[in-house]
């Protein structure tokens, strides 16, 4: 009896994503990677204004190139278990309807994901290791980590089917990737 009691206060709650069904509309994000609940509060306003920027900025570009489309917060769900809210995505024309779901929900990899730090060691760990590991494994071959406490952007690209860190960049430079032809945005910008 002691056995089947300790080992099921040791069990994990895995979460899926038919559980976020049951949330409440509260103002919290609720995500899942690997089965962990992960739950933050609405961000803030210079997380929001650098989001907003970014995605201005790529949208921009995507209607003036025709070559995609970018989105702030959008349903990603790669699996039940692995369900997340990015502050950003910018999806290729060519890709987009493949990733498209019923529910209007992005079921594989964007091309390009963005997130804004959010203040706080559980915000961190969640975007520097949980994302960025999931991004890695599910395909993304761009992440961008927007921290305007630092004031500065980390660039990682697919190298050898991981995401690496390539690039720190800071308000003097600008933000260019091989996946955006032309696209050229002044970091010191995001953070005005």
């Amino acid at each position: 009896m002691s056995q089947s009691i300790s080992q099921s206060t040791t069990d994990k709650v895995r979460w899926t994503a038919a559980d976020l069904e049951l949330f409440p509309e509260n103002g919290n994000r609720y995500e899942i990677i690997e089965g962990e609940l992960l739950v933050t509060r609405a961000p803030d306003w210079r997380h929001q204004k650098a989001s907003t920027r970014i995605s201005t900025a790529l949208d921009t570009w995507s209607l003036s190139t025709g070559l995609g489309e970018a989105v702030q917060a959008p349903g990603l769900v790669f699996t039940a278990a692995d369900n997340v809210i990015p502050d950003v995505v910018w999806v290729s024309r060519e890709r987009l309807a493949a990733l498209l779901d019923e529910a209007g929900h992005l079921t594989g990899a964007p091309e390009l994901v963005v997130e804004v730090l959010s203040p706080g060691s559980e915000n961190e760990r969640r975007d520097r290791e949980l994302k960025l590991k999931l991004y890695s494994e599910r395909g993304v071959q761009e992440y961008w980590i927007i921290d305007w406490q630092r004031q500065q952007v980390e660039v990682y690209r697919r190298s050898q089917a991981l995401l690496r860190l390539v690039n720190t960049l800071f308000s003097p430079d600008r933000l260019l990737s091989p996946l955006l032809p032309g696209f050229s945005y002044p970091v010191s910008q995001l953070f005005q």
